[in-house]
């Protein structure tokens, strides 16, 4: 089994609009679609996707939090959230005709260090269920930047791989307790190491600063491009083949999602990362927020270019 952890997690609003973004006026919502938010979540989702278990665990509050919750019994994924006192946040992302994404995303509640604690003993009694452990995203308030280093520590004295996937701070205290993989972009890689990236080089020499930290698998989403890897096999690209992409929002999550269950598979490195990229471009094809078809992933998987690079 897989667990993914929301600590931040959301009900997210997908507005879906005719025309642009007009400030200051009253916008008509063509339709309004709901999901249980937070990219550990799209995780989940994903993972159930691709047909391997998974259980869904973080935080939630108040009446938002059984509302998420009851949108993934809905889902058909398990869950078991640590409850805390607040109320869940909302995320807006408003998907106009003219292809434009505009966000709004809610701080959320504030957690306090007992909550944490709790959250914690929680996924002690999971754990010897599962074997690839996913921590997505951003933090609510109060808790401390090393939430991420803390459970990562935790997972790693039961001999668990963790996938880290979150950014600034929390990805710089989250390295220093060595996760199985990170998922990094550019931009995050160049505010981690306090570079400046211009060329695929540069990419290379980042993420290879990155593996000499300890770090297992660096995995550096190229957008469109796909994803570079460095391991101990080697430096690997894999580029998916051109598409028209319908809503990429929860596509490097949906990235995420794949190398779990690859890792959990077994997978090798070249089919691992055919499997990832095919599986994030499946996801660029539907208007849903992690979620493919599974014929749109199977007819990509075989167009991605795998090649080792260094």
């Amino acid at each position: 089994m897989i667990t993914t952890v929301t600590l931040n997690a959301s009900i997210d609003k997908a507005y879906y609009i005719d025309g642009s973004v007009d400030e200051g006026t009253v916008m008509r919502v063509k339709t309004c679609i709901n999901t249980a938010g937070g990219k550990g979540l799209n995780v989940a989702r994903i993972i159930k996707m691709c047909g391997e278990p998974v259980l869904a665990m973080g935080l939630t509050g108040g009446f938002n939090g059984a509302y998420l919750e009851s949108l993934l019994t809905k889902d058909g994924i398990d869950h078991q959230f640590t409850k805390v006192e607040g109320e869940t946040r909302s995320c807006i992302n408003i998907l106009s005709t003219d292809n434009t994404s505009t966000e709004f995303l809610e701080p959320g509640f504030e957690v306090l260090e007992k909550d944490f604690s709790l959250f914690l003993n929680s996924l002690k009694n999971v754990m010897v269920k599962s074997s690839v452990i996913t921590l997505s995203g951003s933090i609510p308030k109060g808790l401390c930047i090393d939430s991420y280093a803390k459970i990562i520590s935790l997972l790693k004295e039961y001999g668990k791989r963790v996938i880290l996937d979150t950014s600034g701070a929390l990805l710089k205290e989250g390295l220093k307790a060595l996760p199985t993989m990170v998922k990094p972009n550019q931009e995050e890689i160049e505010a981690l190491l306090g570079v400046e990236i211009g060329s695929r080089e540069d990419v290379i020499a980042g993420a290879k600063k990155i593996y000499d930290m300890g770090i297992p698998y660096v995995a550096v989403s190229l957008g469109s491009e796909g994803v570079l890897l460095v391991c101990a096999d080697g430096v690997f690209t894999a580029t998916p083949p051109e598409i028209e992409a319908v809503n990429t929002v929860g596509c490097g999550d949906s990235m995420v999602g794949a190398f779990a269950v690859s890792m959990e598979r077994g997978y090798p490195v070249e089919e691992t990362l055919k499997y990832a990229v095919a599986v994030s471009a499946a996801n660029a094809l539907s208007e849903k927020t992690g979620y493919f078809a599974e014929e749109d992933r199977d007819h990509i998987i075989e167009k991605v270019e795998v090649k080792k690079i260094g």
